[in-house]
């Protein structure tokens, strides 16, 4: 009939999630974590991330990549449970060598948590999740040159907590 638009059935994302979540569940728990402050928070943290991406996958629109949607999903009950919480810390150094990443010394994980939420958040999913600066945008709701300005600052801040005292 004219003027009426055919359907095109969406393809299910489900086995998309199923392989995202076995090839990448070490990485989500790590910046979970991160957000949390504790492992089994982080743990209960992501599998209610992706219980939601799995009963909310027919409203996956593929605006942006599933990896990016799933972030979204993770780190905002990450967000929702560290809300309770009473610090929040990044992740503990067995946690990171267990996982082959690089330890993170005590001044700089306790310079990464004085950060702002929002650099804080960025700062662990560029460096602790390894996403590029489109997919975090998409993961936290803005855009790629916002993640850009807001980790230069997180940089800078850093730069600053950091330098060592004048002799």
């Amino acid at each position: 009939m004219p003027g009426i638009m055919s359907v095109v059935p969406r393809r299910d994302p489900l086995p998309e999630l199923e392989s995202l979540y076995r090839r990448d569940l070490a990485r989500f728990v790590r910046v979970a974590r991160a957000i949390v402050g504790e492992e089994q928070g982080a743990r209960d943290a992501v599998q209610e991330a992706f219980t939601r991406a799995v009963e909310k996958r027919r409203s996956f629109r593929r605006r942006g990549p599933l990896e990016a949607w799933v972030w979204r999903i993770v780190v905002n009950e990450a967000r929702r449970r560290a809300a309770s919480a009473t610090r929040l810390a990044p992740p503990a150094e067995d946690v990171a060598a267990a996982n082959g990443h690089p330890v993170v010394d005590a001044e700089v994980r306790a310079a990464i948590a004085a950060l702002p939420e929002r650099q804080r958040h960025v700062v662990f999913l560029r460096y602790f999740a390894d996403l590029d600066y489109a997919a975090i945008g998409f993961a936290l709701g803005t855009e790629a040159g916002t993640v850009a300005a807001t980790l230069n600052a997180a940089h800078r801040k850093l730069e600053h907590a950091l330098k060592e005292p004048a002799a």
